[in-house]
């Protein structure tokens, strides 16, 4: 029986909790010098494509910048054209809001992208919370969060009429226009479709739209349950079990021995978390002022206050109920001993594969012919070197495994992903 392939995806490092920017490795995060190292590295290592998120507007604490967590990002579309131009198989993924765009123009930038790629373009489909972000589009919060969903599969499908060429049209409660665009079939048919969600919701946008879906399970049972329930939501539609590939967030760190690997791991978190990133962190769930509380201490023995304005604007964490996510990591530092920056260092990891090049590759194969995953969407902590070690080290002994490509087989994104042609969703689930 032949063994599944991995699928490699690579996060630009930006805006986010990962990226060590005091590192004297570290480089710009807004410079092409930068983006550039990064897609020729990873192109180079044939990684299936670069993923990059993108930021509407720049993340407030307390009515102020978090110097830690802020950087100047350029317009994503404008960032993958230009890689377009110095690549010329890697995939382009770039994370763009369905609740403040419009599906013509958006589509049609895309299909651009596409065109001049050679059908290497996808889109990481998001719906956009709160009036924090809407305020800079002059729309507040304007939908609440059902209906933003609602919008986004109105958005896809849209999209997709747009997408086939010549005469379109869409009528929903979200859209109502009619026109004509003025290109032949795009190359990959359309761009590949990714979604991030692990809400219900989530899932089934995901299972009736969407090419491939992020996650974030760590261990190896949680991302079975995930594969295992994603997949299963796919015969509804029409669709085989290959047209969704599972594709979790991680990180890893190298190191000739494992336990050089684990100092190396503990001296990056500590960088990730320092001691005021800790007190930032804490204060997105208790929504007060904690920068009196030592770090190094214990948790505040006061509750979350849920009866005023969120003090963090602009987050990707969500916290629904901050009373019992409180309740949970209140559980997690007495069982466990743990101060406020070794709590935070705990629940913010993402999954890691740390151990020497053979031990990275053999679990990451682990994972993948376990159903677990499909493949992971890798984030080094530094830019833009951080794939540099993995490219030279790692990948080969994937294709020694023969789990991974030698080269690539395809001229397009969806060929290189081994996904089926682009289609059209059923209008409801069979």
């Amino acid at each position: 029986m032949s063994k599944k392939q991995i699928i490699l995806g690579a996060q630009f490092p930006g805006v986010n909790n990962f990226t060590v920017w005091s590192d004297p490795a570290a480089g710009s995060q807004i410079e092409f010098s930068s983006f550039r190292h990064f897609a020729e590295s990873v192109e180079r290592g044939k990684f299936d494509f670069i993923f990059l998120a993108e930021g509407l507007r720049v993340r407030e604490q307390k009515g102020r910048f978090h110097e830690l967590d802020v950087v100047g990002r350029p317009n994503t579309l404008a960032i993958l054209t230009a890689l377009a131009s110095i690549t010329r198989h890697v995939g382009l993924i770039g994370t763009l809001t369905t609740t403040f765009n419009e599906p013509y123009p958006l589509a049609r930038q895309l299909a651009t992208l596409d065109i001049l790629s050679g059908g290497r373009a996808g889109w990481n489909v998001v719906t956009s919370p709160g009036a924090f972000t809407g305020a800079n589009f002059r729309r507040g919060d304007h939908l609440p969060f059902r209906e933003r969903y609602e919008r986004a599969r109105d958005f896809l499908e849209t999209a997709r009429s747009v997408w086939r060429g010549g005469d379109f049209y869409a009528s929903s409660p979200h859209f109502d226009i009619a026109g004509r665009t003025g290109w032949g079939p795009l190359p990959q048919g359309a761009p590949v479709i990714a979604q991030a969600g692990d809400s219900d919701d989530g899932r089934e946008l995901a299972a009736g739209h969407a090419d491939l879906i992020y996650s974030r399970h760590g261990t190896l049972e949680e991302g079975q349950t995930f594969h295992a329930d994603v997949k299963q939501r796919l015969a509804k539609y029409g669709r085989s079990r290959d047209a969704l590939k599972i594709l979790p967030g991680a990180n890893f760190v190298l190191g000739e021995t494992l336990e050089d690997a684990l100092e190396k791991q503990k001296a990056i978190r500590l960088q990730q978390v320092s001691p005021k990133n800790a007190i930032v962190f804490l204060e997105q769930v208790w929504n007060r002022d904690l920068t009196a509380y030592d770090p190094d201490g214990p948790l505040p023995d006061v509750d979350p206050d849920v009866a005023v304005e969120q003090l963090a604007q602009g987050r990707a964490a969500r916290y629904d109920n901050r009373l019992e996510t409180a309740r949970a990591w209140r559980e997690v530092a007495e069982r466990e001993k743990l101060s406020i920056r070794e709590l935070i260092i705990k629940v913010t990891a993402r999954k890691q594969f740390v151990g020497t090049p053979a031990q990275v590759a053999e679990e990451i194969d682990r994972y993948v012919q376990a159903d677990a995953a499909d493949g992971f969407v890798f984030a080094p902590h530094l830019t833009p070197g951080g794939f540099d070690e993995f490219v030279e080290k790692v990948i080969p002994i994937l294709q020694e495994r023969k789990v991974f490509r030698q080269d690539y087989a395809a001229s397009t994104l969806r060929g290189n992903l081994g996904l089926p042609e682009a289609w059209q969703p059923v209008a409801k689930a069979v």
